[in-house]
């Protein structure tokens, strides 16, 4: 079985006095790439809930995020009235020694972005408030990795179905091998009669280039490595847990043999063969750059 990079989980908890939800979501990378945003007073643990999310969390372009909505009024956060009157008093000072009219300035706006006028009303986190947010965390990658799952399992399909399509491709070749022959074998025995006709040939060495010339354009080879390959790609799926960097070497081996297979081929049909077997490749590579 194999699981997709993409993935999202979620996962609620409610405490005394707010409600934390849990998201993850990821796309595809080829390393860790973990994006992490909490609430500030989580943050004397971030180290720790990271350590945690590389654990279990393989490859991918994550984005890990806590939100905390207070439910009780009495657990809002504090505005500071006396910050407030510092700020707006320097504020004014400043606009009407820079001769900034007062119509023109939203003080509220600015001085609500100023540091200490709004603060938490928990000021330190206690270690059970801790344990149930990490709970939720775990809730939350628990479900996160089931979706990966479920859509490695439609990735895991479509891979399988196109490699079957390669290899049903690659075994109608055969039939247009002794047509192919035949106009190879025609058309060498027309040059070779005009050499002959025209210039004494030396029969050793005519016969050594023979040789060379039919092994060069033989495709057995090709075939069995690229049965060899079609095989070991569906052994990795089976027997790997994350085989998603060796899919991406396998199925280069496989276009190298499809490409040498169509440089070969010298036959109309056999070429299109092979530009459905490349078609069918390419879209194994977009794929298999999703598999973790």
């Amino acid at each position: 079985m194999i699981y997709s990079m993409t993935g999202y989980g979620k996962a609620t908890i409610e405490l005394p006095n707010k409600k934390i939800t849990v998201e993850v979501k990821s796309l595809n990378s080829k390393q860790l790439d973990l994006a992490v945003r909490i609430p500030a007073l989580y943050r004397e643990k971030e180290l720790e809930l990271r350590s945690y999310l590389a654990s279990r969390i393989s490859r991918g372009k994550v984005d890990f995020i806590i939100f905390s909505e207070n439910i009780h009024a009495d657990h809002v956060a504090r505005i500071d009235d006396e910050a407030v009157a510092q700020y707006y008093t320097q504020l004014r000072g400043i606009a009407t020694n820079l001769g900034i009219s007062d119509a023109n300035t939203d003080y509220m706006k600015i001085i609500l972005s100023l540091p200490d006028v709004v603060r938490s009303a928990q000021q330190e986190l206690d270690d059970e408030e801790w344990n149930k947010v990490m709970s939720c965390v775990a809730q939350a990658i628990d479900n996160f990795i089931a979706f990966r799952q479920q859509e490695g399992r439609a990735l895991q399909a479509d891979l399988l179905q196109r490699i079957d399509n390669i290899k049903s491709l690659s075994q109608l070749v055969p039939q247009y091998e002794a047509e192919r022959v035949d106009k190879i074998r025609s058309r060498i025995t027309a040059n070779l009669e005009d050499i002959i006709s025209r210039d004494k040939v030396d029969n050793n060495r005519l016969e050594q280039e023979l040789i060379f010339y039919i092994e060069k354009l033989d495709i057995n080879e090709e075939k069995v490595r690229l049965a060899n390959h079609l095989k070991y790609f569906v052994e990795t799926i089976d027997s790997e847990a994350e085989p998603g960097k060796k899919l991406g070497f396998i199925a280069q081996e496989m276009g190298r043999e499809i490409n040498t297979l169509g440089s070969k081929a010298n036959q109309a049909d056999m070429q299109r063969l092979v530009v459905g077997m490349k078609d069918e490749l390419e879209k194994i590579k977009e794929q298999v750059l999703n598999v973790l």
